[in-house]
């Protein structure tokens, strides 16, 4: 039986959805598993970056979590997380390249992703455009 509130919200977690949902939890994992060895670890060493990727695994496990849920509240969530990733990523990218000594090692998003092939730059533009969409396709349901 679906939640209340979850009709006309299906939409966000079917189709394309579900690939979205996909590398959102592939992301999620990686980045908590990496910023779990990171922060327990050698936080010492480069406490910038790693509480960065710490905050990156949050956003990641946020966005999923929400993205695979069907409710109107979900969605504002989802859309919440994305903004903070997409800022995230645009702001630490930015920063790691002006001034890579403050990040002596890397998190997801240094240079705006280029360790993870760009994929946290494009992730959170893709789920803006998967959540307009899905937007698009609720309002009045």
């Amino acid at each position: 039986m679906p939640e209340a509130g979850a009709v006309g919200w299906r939409a966000m977690r079917s189709g394309p959805g579900r690939i979205l949902v996909a590398v959102y939890a592939v992301f999620a994992l990686s980045a908590s598993a990496r910023a779990g060895l990171q922060l327990t670890t050698k936080l010492d060493q480069a406490p910038v970056a790693y509480l960065l990727s710490g905050l990156a695994a949050v956003v990641y496990v946020v966005a999923t979590v929400s993205l695979a849920r069907s409710t109107a509240r979900s969605f504002r969530v989802a859309l919440g997380a994305v903004v903070l990733e997409l800022v995230g990523v645009l702001t630490v990218g930015a920063l790691s390249v002006v001034d890579p000594v403050a990040f002596p090692d890397e998190t997801v998003w240094s240079g705006f992703g280029a360790g993870y092939g760009y994929v946290p730059l494009a992730l959170p533009m893709l789920g803006l455009l998967w959540l307009r969409h899905v937007h698009g396709h609720t309002v009045g349901a």
